[in-house]
C-alpha cells in the first residue's frame, strides 16, 4: 500500500522548482497559478534567494505548488493514502479531490498572508529537537514558555514560541536531546500566536464547496482518516493554531498497511522521518525529475 505525503514549510530551498519546469507543460501550468493568486511562482521558485522564499506568504503557495507539479509528473497515481505535513495538507487536500488545484493554492495562499499577518505581532519562531524522550522534552518546552508545535517521532518534537524563547531553549536542552537546530520559517506556526489567522482562513474556507476525499486523507490534527470534505477543509482551518502530530499521521499509515512512502518535492524531510520510524517501509522523495523513474517503479509495485 502506497502513501503519498507533502512537506510542509523549510522544505524549500533556492532554485529547486528549475529543473522541474522543463518538464512538458510544467512551466505553463505553474503560470495559471502563479496568475489565478497574484504570485510570480517560477521566479519565486528559481531565482528568488532564501530569504525571499523563507516569506511565509511566499513560501506556502511555492510548496503547495511544487507538490502539486512534481506529483503531476508521475501521472496516474492510486495511492492508498495521502497526508501532508502542516501546510502540506493543503497539498494532500488536493491529492484527494477535496479542492481542485487552484482552489487548494487560492486558499494556501491566504493563509499564508494570513500567518505572515500574525507572525508580525511579536518576533517568534521555531525550533527542531533532534532526540530525547517526549515525556521529558514537552514538559521542558512548557516550562520555558514554548509550545511543541509539531511532534513528528522518530525522536524529533519541534518547539515553537518567541524568539528569546528559543534562544532560552538553545541554552537549556532538556535531558537527552543532542541538538537544537533552528528552522528557516519566520514565526511560531501551530501555537496561540497564530490565533489571529484562524478567522480569516475560516472566512475564505466559507466561499468553498470541497468534495469528499476519493482516498484515504490522514488528518494532522489526530492521525485520523477523515472521510467528509467539509470536515477537511474544518481541521485545515484550525491546524494554523493546533500542534500537527505528525507521529499519528505515521501510525495511522501502519495501521492502513503502508508498504511504501513517497514524498512529492521538495522531498527529504519526510523521508527521513518515516525511515527511522517506519521499519519496513520503502521511502523515496522526489528531489528533481531524476527520481520520476524509480517513483514510478515503487508506484507500479506498491499502488492499488
Amino acid at each position: 500500500m502506497l502513501v503519498l505525503v507533502a512537506p510542509g514549510q523549510g522544505a524549500q530551498t533556492p532554485g529547486f522548482l528549475t529543473p522541474w519546469l522543463d518538464l512538458p507543460g510544467a512551466a505553463d501550468k505553474l503560470a495559471a497559478w502563479s496568475d489565478a493568486i497574484g504570485l510570480d511562482l517560477a521566479h519565486y521558485g528559481t531565482q528568488a534567494d532564501a530569504d525571499a522564499i523563507r516569506d511565509t506568504a511566499v513560501a506556502q503557495p511555492l510548496l503547495v505548488a511544487a507538490g502539486l507539479l512534481s506529483a503531476a509528473a508521475l501521472g496516474e497515481v492510486a495511492p492508498g493514502a495521502v497526508a501532508g505535513h502542516s501546510v502540506g495538507e493543503f497539498t494532500a487536500a488536493a491529492f484527494a479531490g477535496v479542492l481542485d488545484d487552484t482552489a487548494a493554492l487560492q486558499l494556501v495562499r491566504k493563509r499564508g498572508l494570513a500567518m505572515a499577518d500574525a507572525a508580525a505581532i511579536t518576533q517568534t519562531g521555531m525550533a527542531a529537537l533532534l532526540g530525547g524522550d517526549p515525556e521529558i522534552v514537552v514538559p521542558h518546552l512548557e516550562k520555558l514558555g514554548l509550545t511543541a508545535a509539531n511532534v513528528n517521532g522518530a525522536g524529533q518534537i519541534v518547539a515553537a514560541g518567541t524568539l528569546e524563547q528559543i534562544a532560552a531553549l538553545e541554552a537549556d536542552k532538556p535531558e537527552g536531546t543532542r541538538r537544537v537546530v533552528p528552522l528557516k520559517v519566520a514565526g511560531a506556526f501551530h501555537t496561540h500566536h497564530m490565533a489571529p489567522a484562524v478567522e480569516t482562513l475560516r472566512k475564505a474556507a466559507e466561499e468553498l464547496s470541497p468534495a469528499d476525499p476519493t482516498v484515504t486523507y490522514v488528518s494532522n490534527k489526530d492521525g485520523k482518516a477523515v472521510a467528509d470534505g467539509a470536515e477537511v477543509i474544518s481541521r485545515l482551518v484550525g491546524q494554523v493554531a493546533n500542534p500537527v502530530r505528525w507521529d499519528l499521521c505515521m501510525e495511522t499509515f501502519q495501521e492502513l498497511g503502508a508498504t511504501a512512502l513517497i514524498e512529492v518535492c521538495p522531498g527529504g524531510t519526510l523521508t527521513g522521518i518515516a525511515k527511522r520510524a517506519l521499519p519496513g517501509v520503502k521511502t523515496l522523495a522526489l528531489k528533481t525529475p531524476d527520481d520520476l523513474d524509480a517513483a514510478r517503479e515503487l508506484i507500479a509495485e506498491h499502488a492499488a
